[in-house]
């Protein structure tokens, strides 16, 4: 069961990933998480570094849809000026969320990777719709509100059977 838990791709941060690589292979469209994923939970816009990556994903011809399960004020303020489209509400892990997203996309889900910070929701998600999936380290977890530290107490427990499996890398300090 814990097996569906497991990312494509572990990285500490979104910077970290190879974009490339992921053009490479055939990635077209970044099906990505906002809080804690993007930016900190608490923070209301981009940072200059976050903007200068996106501008970097679209210049790759990246296609990107922001899914959040936070309402749509704290979303569309983040979205709206970095004319990216979102979902809010999504209610991840659950697949409309996800499906919707690949229609805002235009893209099949062998085109497309999902980048959160989230296995159970983010992970769980993307793999149950056959996404690639790519977890980050968490930017800010004591801004988190109570559903998400629920949510990483089950990590912890699956992250622990996970590696007693040998699924999980032992240096990863998620």
């Amino acid at each position: 069961m814990f097996t569906r838990l497991l990312p494509n791709t572990i990285v500490k941060t979104i910077y970290d990933i190879d974009l490339h690589k992921l053009k490479e292979e055939g990635i077209r469209g970044i099906i990505t998480d906002l809080d804690n994923t993007l930016v900190g939970a608490r923070d209301p816009i981009a940072t200059p570094e976050l903007v200068a990556w996106l501008d970097v994903v679209r210049d790759l011809g990246f296609r990107v849809v922001i899914v959040s399960n936070n309402n749509r004020t704290r979303v569309s303020k983040f979205c709206d000026p970095l004319q990216i489209p979102f979902i809010h509400a999504a209610r991840k892990p659950a697949n409309r969320s996800f499906r919707r997203a690949l229609g805002v996309l235009e893209l099949e889900a062998a085109s497309t990777v999902v980048i959160g910070d989230q296995m159970l929701t983010d992970v769980l998600g993307g793999r149950r719709m056959g996404l690639h999936t790519i977890l980050v380290t968490p930017i800010a977890p004591s801004d988190e509100g109570w559903t998400t530290r629920i949510n990483r107490t089950i990590e912890r427990i699956a992250l622990a059977r996970l590696r007693k499996k040998g699924l999980w890398p032992k240096e990863d300090k998620k």
